[in-house]
């Protein structure tokens, strides 16, 4: 018996502010009454002996450690800069009025 009616797909699509046509409407119910079967499938066969999983294969960081390094002064951050003033770079106001 399918739990996706006509009626809570309009009334999803309502709370989404999506308008919906009638064939939207009827392809949608059948689509999503699919989806809710297999997560019944799912559900039966997940059992308290299988750990629930996020991805099939364990990740790991493949980020290298940080390390202090060499950094660039302040005039040669600056050198190539447009436009700079009292150690800073200096750019045109985005909202339209000087700060």
């Amino acid at each position: 018996m399918s739990e996706i009616t006509p009626d809570l797909v309009r009334h999803l699509g309502v709370l989404a502010r999506i308008k919906l046509s009638d064939e939207e409407v009827e392809r949608l119910t059948g689509q999503l009454d699919v989806i809710v079967d297999n997560i019944a499938k799912v559900s039966q066969v997940a059992t308290p002996e299988v750990p629930a999983t996020s991805h099939p294969i364990p990740l790991k960081n493949v980020y290298r450690a940080d390390e202090v390094g060499q950094t660039l002064t302040l005039a040669q951050a600056l050198q190539n800069a447009p436009d700079a003033a009292d150690g800073r770079f200096r750019v045109t106001a985005i909202l339209g009025e000087e700060q």
